[in-house]
């Protein structure tokens, strides 16, 4: 597949230097993105920049992923109204190795292909670099006008809301830079790709190999992706939409894009799934007929919780959605991990009880209406029953005397009970 061709369609271009499409599609290259290692996990926010690596490695490339070991001991102005906090070594070591395993689920490092993908952090190369060296071999080849011209650098130092921009912010461009240039002269690469609030950092770097080497180097961005109501995407109530499993639960994750607009569904299908341009067209136009069927946001999220997670995680993410809408099991409650059921359940009114009141095997009635106030009375609670209109861990109460004990519970820990069709309480014991 032409690579620029697929990131045109998708609306994943940005800018891109003049020549990069020819260059591109005349041989195989390598190209790299640098991503943050400020965390052991990557969030939605990074999946852009993931999804152009993927893309590139599919048309034949060999796709690098920098980890900014030495950039993360720094901060990187571009899109901040504030200074980053600095990371040791061992905290960088620890997010490589997080942010490796994640891009493994996307990228093909361990094959025998000539484009296997390569990851490689900054900081061991540029540990050996003294100041006196870095400022003659780096910083002589930049002039500060060229890096006062700069956007991220104009708008920081302008800013109003903080004490402008240090010294070691202001220097970031020149370690991307000279990121780049290692790359070029010790793997061939000549292309570096990222988000549009990147350009004039990467741009430093091209213009370095140009000035130190003679040498044409190329880049690419792509825009940066808000929702349509003009939000950042990838943040919510609670913060980033993350990749890793503890932090964001499959089910959640999968939730995130099942609730997307139709707006954003039929953009976030092209930038953030691997499926070819019929196929996307046909579930458009499917989805259009019945938009209440919410067919595009459905398949959006089966693919991108598949690829970052697993078939099953998202398969219990779907079975852990129906049970709000009524068609859950006492089955499906019982396979799911504690992290899924607090997810599913989150701002469910929670009552904490004494393990040794559900050991001493407590009716329902007691449970609901003496022990917790979900019912005002056993009055009530029985009358609900009679109506068919009470359940415990979607089981139908028909007996208010029926006895739950430590059998009862799910995760060892709560038990769900459900009044009417859409009321939920939790009791937790402890």
């Amino acid at each position: 597949m032409n690579f620029v061709d697929e990131l045109k369609w998708r609306g994943m271009i940005h800018d891109i230097i003049p020549g990069a499409e020819e260059f591109l599609s005349k041989e195989k290259v390598s190209g790299y993105i640098g991503f943050d290692p400020t965390a052991d996990s990557l969030h939605i926010g990074h999946m852009v920049q993931v999804m152009l690596l993927v893309h590139f490695q599919r048309a034949g490339h060999t796709p690098i992923a920098l980890v900014g070991g030495a950039t993360g001991m720094i901060g990187d102005p571009s899109g901040k109204s504030e200074e980053r906090n600095l990371l040791d070594e061992t905290a960088l070591r620890k997010n490589q190795a997080g942010i490796r395993k994640q891009l493994s689920r996307f990228l093909d490092f361990e094959s025998d292909k000539p484009n296997r993908a390569i990851m490689v952090n900054n900081y061991d190369w540029m540990k050996e670099y003294s100041f006196l060296q870095f400022i003659r071999e780096i910083g002589k080849h930049i002039t500060v006008n060229y890096m006062m011209s700069k956007d991220s650098v104009k708008k920081r130092i302008n800013s109003e809301a903080r004490d402008g921009l240090s010294f070691t912010e202001f220097s970031y461009q020149l370690v991307q830079g000279a990121d780049f240039l290692h790359l070029y002269n010790s793997m061939g690469c000549r292309l570096q790709m990222g988000g549009s609030d990147q350009w004039g950092n990467i741009v430093t770097g091209t213009e370095l190999i140009r000035r130190k080497t003679s040498g044409e180097a190329f880049a690419i961005t792509c825009p940066l992706v808000t929702k349509s109501d003009g939000v950042k995407f990838g943040k919510t109530e609670s913060g980033n939409v993350w990749l890793d499993p503890e932090k964001t639960t499959p089910y959640r994750f999968y939730q995130f894009w099942l609730n997307v607009s139709d707006k954003d569904a039929a953009r976030y299908i092209k930038i953030f799934t691997i499926l070819g341009r019929e196929e996307i067209e046909s579930i458009t136009a499917e989805h259009a007929k019945a938009p209440g069927e919410r067919l595009l946001q459905k398949r959006l999220a089966e693919e991108v919780t598949v690829m970052v997670h697993t078939r099953e995680e998202y398969m219990a993410a779907v079975e852990a959605s129906q049970i709000l809408f009524g068609k859950g099991t006492t089955e499906s409650l019982k396979k799911m991990d504690e992290n899924t059921f607090l997810s599913v359940f989150e701002g469910v009114p929670m009552f904490d009880i004494a393990r040794d009141i559900i050991d001493s095997g407590v009716s329902v009635a007691d449970l609901c209406a003496v022990h917790t106030t979900i019912l005002a009375s056993k009055g009530e609670l029985r009358r609900l029953v009679q109506g068919g209109g009470l359940s415990v861990n979607k089981e139908k109460v028909d007996n208010p005397d029926m006895k739950m004990d430590r059998e009862s519970l799910l995760n060892g820990k709560y038990l769900l009970v459900q009044k009417g069709k859409k009321n939920y309480f939790m009791i937790r014991t402890f």
